[in-house]
C-alpha cells in the first residue's frame, strides 16, 4: 500500500567487471537533486545484487549503466531476475556505450529505456518522471 506515496526510488548499478562509474555517479547526483531518492550500489554488480537491493529498497525503477559491451546479457540477467522475483513493476531504464542496433533487442526484452552518450541529466530525470510511476487505478 501506498507504493506512489513519497519521492520516487531508484536504484542505480553498475552491472558486471564496467570499472567506469563517473556517469553513472552524474545520473545518481541528477535523480537526486531532482527530489528522487537515489540507493546507489557501486561498482562491480552482479544482476542477483541489484534485483535484490531494488527490491529491499522497494525501488520504483533501476538504472543500469554499462560500458563494458556486456549490456545485452546482463539487462537481460535483471529484467529476467525481476520476472522470475514477481517484481515486473519495477522499471529498469540504462545507458552507457549501447549500439543503436542493440537498442530495440533491448526494449523488446522489456528495458523501458537506453540512453546513449550525449543525452542530457535533464532529458534523463524528465523520463524518470515521467515514467517511472504511472498513476494508481482507484478502487481496491
Amino acid at each position: 500500500m501506498g507504493v506512489a506515496a513519497g519521492p520516487i526510488r531508484v536504484v542505480v548499478a553498475k552491472p558486471g567487471l564496467d570499472g567506469h562509474d563517473r556517469g553513472a555517479k552524474v545520473i545518481a547526483r541528477a535523480l537526486r537533486d531532482a527530489g528522487m531518492e537515489v540507493i546507489y550500489t557501486g561498482l562491480h554488480q552482479t544482476p542477483e545484487q541489484i534485483v535484490d537491493t531494488a527490491i529491499q529498497e522497494d525501488a520504483d525503477a533501476i538504472g543500469l549503466s554499462i560500458l563494458s559491451g556486456a549490456h545485452n546479457t546482463l539487462f537481460a540477467a535483471v529484467i529476467d531476475l525481476l520476472k522470475e522475483r514477481e517484481a515486473e513493476d519495477i522499471l529498469v531504464f540504462g545507458g552507457g556505450i549501447i549500439p543503436d542496433e542493440d537498442i530495440p533487442p533491448l526494449k523488446e526484452k522489456g528495458v523501458a529505456e537506453i540512453f546513449t552518450p550525449g543525452a542530457t541529466t535533464a532529458s534523463i530525470v524528465e523520463w524518470v518522471r515521467e515514467n517511472v510511476r504511472q498513476p494508481a487505478a482507484s478502487g481496491g
